[in-house]
């Protein structure tokens, strides 16, 4: 099980080769994010990053002590994780998917349930909001007013919520 501190970027695929080398399904917005590990954890265990390529837009790591096909197969679909403390930095107004999942949303004093989700829809994300019934809130700045990652809470502007 992840633990708070815990930031899933990735999840083992199948391996490749004869050597250990794995295949890696990225879980992150972040490009590069896994050129420069050195380590990782790997369903909990700590490993040795030895190599990182990048082959036809997919990649593959290669773990120090994982030297053969049949010990990387003990590692495929664990997830890669590393610690809130080494996540990618964000700039001001940009919050993680998982910080965002579980916030209470409010539009005035009217509590409109939590966030059970984020959509992806390539323009912006779109919060999945689930109370007495479900809505979806598109994370814009003109709808969006606050976001007080702290307290897990959201407000929205409600003239703006009502126009779409």
């Amino acid at each position: 099980m992840q633990s708070e501190a815990e930031i899933i970027i990735g999840k083992i695929g199948k391996a490749r080769g004869l050597d250990g080398t794995l295949k890696i399904i990225p879980l992150t917005d972040f490009e590069g994010r896994f050129d420069n590990l050195t380590e990782i954890s790997v369903g909990g265990k700590i490993f040795t990053v030895e190599k990182v390529r990048h082959i036809g837009g997919e990649i593959f790591i290669k773990f120090k002590n994982i030297d053969s096909r049949e010990l990387a197969k003990t590692l495929t679909n664990k997830f890669l994780t590393v610690t809130r403390a080494e996540a990618a930095p964000l700039e001001e107004g940009e919050f993680y998917t998982f910080d965002i999942i579980g916030c209470e949303v409010f539009n005035g004093s009217k509590t409109l349930g939590k966030v059970q989700n984020v959509l992806k829809t390539g323009s912006n994300d779109v919060y999945q909001v689930v109370g007495e019934t479900e809505i979806l809130i598109p994370a814009l700045k003109s709808v969006i007013t606050k976001i007080d990652i702290v307290n897990k809470k959201i407000f929205v502007d409600s003239a703006k919520l009502e126009e779409i």
